[in-house]
């Protein structure tokens, strides 16, 4: 039980540690480039945007990942039973999956802003 528990959270934690890491690496090589920021609160300011950016579109992946699972699951379960529904059921599907469409619209709005 806690095993089923930790492995998704140990994951979640490694992509974003992955996106945030990558984040400081991309102002690495700007500063390389000779980019170098006029004060602190410019190069606070990229780090904010881009973990809000990788909070934004992580948190509507994991939470449309787990909704199409589930309503996938489901809607696949009700076709087998009486195969009219199934195209009524892809609908809910494919509301689940415009979260992630969402999410990442807003974390490309994000990004545009650094």
């Amino acid at each position: 039980m806690i095993k089923s528990v930790i492995r998704p959270i140990g994951t979640i934690g490694a992509v974003l540690m992955g996106i945030i890491l990558s984040v400081i690496a991309a102002m690495a090589e700007e500063t390389a480039r000779g980019g170098v920021p006029t004060d602190m609160m410019s190069s606070y300011k990229t780090i904010g945007l881009g973990s809000a950016a990788a909070v934004a579109i992580s948190a509507t992946v994991i939470g449309a990942a787990y909704a199409v699972g589930r309503i996938g699951s489901a809607a696949l379960g009700a076709a087998a039973e009486k195969p009219e529904l199934l195209t009524r059921s892809l609908l809910f599907v494919a509301l689940a999956e415009g979260l992630a469409v969402l999410g990442f619209a807003i974390a490309m709005m994000l990004i545009q802003k650094i």
